[in-house]
């Protein structure tokens, strides 16, 4: 890769930026410390980490585009135009006319599908770097993929691990963020970062010409038909747009309410009723949790497969990176977090798993007790390395683990749905539970799911299957692919991208597509090394 990247990137002017540290983790002592550098067209930085006379660990990454850096700081636009001038127009007349140009007389040169944080935080880097660009979004409001969900609903993550760019929380933001807030918070975001936001606007279909390099995008936009044109196109659908939704059989003659939990409300209206969830993961726990607290007769938990669980205070004890007080700014609590190759992520993570399971030792007994089937991942590196490879299988516990032990949420484990019946399921044990509700925690597709339904299915097996790394556990089968698949990088169709992940990777590497989108919009050559290869296509 170097002998063949080298000669076109010329790095050069390498410096240590601050103080470099001298650390020790499980495998000794080891120097690190913060470079930066320049190539022949971008400014970057990166990190070093130094064990005895090798170099262990050399992390880059481009920050900057030369010629074609944000207009911040020093480089602000004034914002006022001085002295008298006949026919002047307001800022305000100025942004509508943008708004009302752009995808009319002036086509955009990127369009993301997908209005939630990932194409929202992805559009504000794209506007700071002057790319003309459109999020689309079926909802009414930015931020309703928030609010639209049940009421309880809050983030697991800790606030210092989820600012936005540019803009990070305010100090007295709760430490984990209710989700109407959250909603809240990303359409004042859209405002502030001037984003073109269409709400209430569905992509129907998209279809991309290779002779003239441009898509041709049809959307119905408040019910009327918009056709664009974009030369790039972003899926910023989210790991968690399109829904599973097993077929049981019986299940059109059941007489209650069939519902993904995507769809779930709420438990207000099931009060005295019986309710059966089927999942074990983040979704299941607090919908079973929330028809608990609204009074449900009987709340069910079908529990297929094991399922990590870490509690919330331990995750927050633990991020050393980002919290309260940390001596690292977000954006090097980014580069470090990143700096970890993904083949030996799990290596430290398993120490500490070691650690965590010895400190709530008594927790995890009860939980196992009470019928639980409990796993750290395979190979016992827990939470991160298993949401990296397959994007689910834990529950971050913020409460309703002690419902399981104590019974409250009742719990069928190692077992199936067999069949369901007019008002109630059975299941593979043969036993049956009456049930007014069943939703379907099931989890979600691959984003190349929406390939498949807004382009065609073969240009979503040409690109294949998206997120995981290839490490040959359960749900990410092998061969190893160095990096998640699909995501923040070309394709293997030209001008398709994909943005998702959490708060905090659609932060960090909406920079790194936002600074790719810009090069190809201004034709500086963007040679590709080892365009990963399909092997999996869904």
């Amino acid at each position: 890769m170097l002998e063949e990247t080298l000669t076109n990137t010329k790095p050069s002017n390498w410096s240590i930026q601050g103080e470099a540290e001298e650390l020790e983790d499980a495998e000794g002592l080891y120097i690190q410390a913060f470079v930066r550098f320049e190539t022949e067209k971008a400014r970057c930085r990166g990190l070093v980490k130094l064990r005895g006379d090798k170099c262990w660990c050399l992390f880059t990454t481009m920050v900057e585009l030369k010629g074609f850096e944000e207009p911040a700081g020093r480089r602000r636009e004034i914002g006022v135009q001085h002295g008298s001038v006949k026919g002047r127009k307001s800022w305000l007349q100025k942004r509508i006319e943008e708004e009302e140009a752009l995808g009319k007389s002036k086509q955009p040169y990127v369009l993301i599908v997908g209005g939630g944080q990932g194409g929202i935080m992805l559009g504000a880097r794209l506007r700071r770097l002057q790319v003309p660009t459109i999020i689309v979004d079926k909802r009414k409001r930015p931020g309703d993929s928030w609010r639209s969900r049940y009421k309880t609903l809050c983030l697991h993550d800790a606030v210092w691990y989820d600012h936005l760019p540019y803009l990070p929380f305010p100090d007295h933001w709760p430490v984990y963020s209710p989700k109407d807030k959250m909603g809240d918070w990303l359409e004042a975001y859209t405002k502030i970062m001037e984003l073109v936001y269409w709400s209430s606007t569905e992509c129907k279909s998209a279809a991309y010409d290779a002779s003239t390099g441009t898509w041709e995008v049809h959307l119905d936009k408040e019910g009327k038909d918009v056709v664009l044109y974009p030369k790039q196109l972003v899926l910023a659908t989210g790991m968690s747009g399109f829904p599973i939704v097993p077929t049981y059989p019986g299940s059109e003659s059941f007489q209650g309410t069939q519902c993904h939990s995507s769809e779930y409300k709420g438990g207000e209206g099931w009060v005295g009723k019986h309710c059966v969830v089927v999942g074990s993961n983040n979704s299941a726990h607090d919908v079973c949790a929330d028809l608990w607290e609204n009074d449900a007769a009987e709340v069910t938990m079908v529990q297929r497969t094991s399922t990590l669980v870490v509690k919330a205070e331990i995750m927050l004890k633990v991020n050393e990176l980002y919290q309260e007080g940390s001596k690292y700014s977000t954006e090097d609590a980014d580069i470090l977090f990143a700096s970890v190759p993904y083949r030996i992520f799990h290596r430290p993570s398993i120490l500490l798993y070691k650690k965590i399971k010895e400190w709530d030792a008594e927790f995890y007994s009860r939980l196992r007790e009470s019928g639980f089937m409990l796993d750290f991942g395979e190979d016992e590196s827990g939470l991160f390395p298993k949401y990296l490879r397959r994007g689910s299988g834990y529950y971050i516990d913020v409460g309703a683990s002690e419902l399981v032990i104590n019974g409250e949420i009742k719990l069928k484990s190692g077992v199936t749905v067999k069949e369901i019946r007019p008002n109630s399921v059975v299941f593979s044990d043969g036993t049956e539970t009456k049930a007014d509700l069943i939703v379907y925690a099931t989890g979600y597709g691959s984003m190349n799911e929406w390939v498949a339904k807004l382009i065609s299915e073969e240009v979503a097996d040409k690109v294949g299957k998206c997120w995981g790394l290839g490490s040959d556990t359960r749900k990410d089968p092998g061969p190893w692919e160095r990096e998640l698949r699909n995501m923040w990088k070309p394709t293997r169709q030209e001008a398709l991208w994909f943005q998702g992940g959490n708060l905090h990777q659609s932060r960090h590497y909406s920079l790194m597509l936002a600074l790719q989108l810009k090069a190809r919009m201004e034709g500086i050559p963007t040679p590709v090394f080892g365009l990963a290869e399909v092997h999996h296509t869904r």
